[in-house]
């Protein structure tokens, strides 16, 4: 089974492998993500090198629908929007940065940071949390681990197709995975505090490759209800970018 089971052209529905950790009535934004994502790629042109996702309202495992807009078109940069709806209320709005490739010197770009363990090594490791996407993923911890705090570096694989039928595009596999550097690296202890992030900002210096990628996640927690997630994100050649969350924290049992 995939994430999401197409319904028509921009609509989708969810499956259980989208299903968050908050709450099982609410997907992770990892997939709608990659879903965002997904309908981007739709249009040809020049290669993403940045998209900024807005959280407007947590997002029903159901029905969506996604939109897409080219906002600024041009020949070396174009910007485009998208938008997703669930029962007619808008939850999640996007803008993504296309940038003409050219040949430039490469430079400042951080070593991969370690290989992809082996089987046995960390995979299957949020099995136990019992929430959909957790189950998707293929977890390799380098360093931290589901049930502790602190930074992690973590690889990821999806274990299930984004859209039935079709292909998963490494760009898709990035976004799925990018937005748990917040759950990875959490600062607080899950079962005491909530660490939302209400939007996600991926930036790429160069196009991803392959099947599993790799999040050098921290979590820093301000004194005052908020927080900042960073994630340096890496395939297998390397270093491809960047991620940043912000958080909304607060104690479980406040309202």
């Amino acid at each position: 089974m995939a994430m999401y089971v197409p319904l028509g052209p921009g609509r989708y529905r969810a499956t259980e492998h989208t299903q968050g950790p908050w709450d099982p009535r609410q997907q992770h934004m990892g997939p709608v993500t990659a879903l965002i994502a997904h309908e981007l790629e739709r249009a040809p042109g020049l290669p993403p090198a940045k998209l900024a996702v807005e959280i407007l309202a947590p997002v029903p495992v159901g029905d969506l629908e996604v939109r897409t807009e080219t906002i600024r078109d041009g020949r070396r940069v174009r910007c485009e929007g998208a938008t997703v709806t669930a029962g007619g209320r808008e939850v999640v709005r996007a803008t993504a940065w296309r940038i003409r490739e050219d040949a430039t010197p490469a430079a400042g770009v951080s070593p991969l940071p370690a290989p992809v363990p082996p089987p046995g090594q960390g995979d299957g490791s949020w099995l136990s949390r019992g929430f959909g996407y957790g189950r998707a993923m293929d977890w390799r911890f380098v360093k931290g681990g589901p049930d502790e705090t602190g930074p992690a570096l973590v690889w990821g694989r999806c274990r299930v197709p984004l859209v039935e039928g079709e292909e998963i595009t490494p760009l898709e596999r990035l976004a799925v995975f990018a937005d748990s550097g917040n759950g990875v690296s959490g600062a607080l202890d899950f079962a005491t505090h909530l660490f939302v992030n209400v939007d996600l900002t991926i930036s790429l210096f160069r196009a991803p490759a392959g099947e599993w990628f790799c999040l050098d996640a921290s979590t820093t927690i301000g004194p005052s209800g908020r927080g900042l997630t960073r994630s340096t994100l890496f395939d297998e050649d390397g270093e491809v970018g960047a991620a940043s969350q912000t958080l909304f924290v607060a104690p479980r049992s406040a309202g």
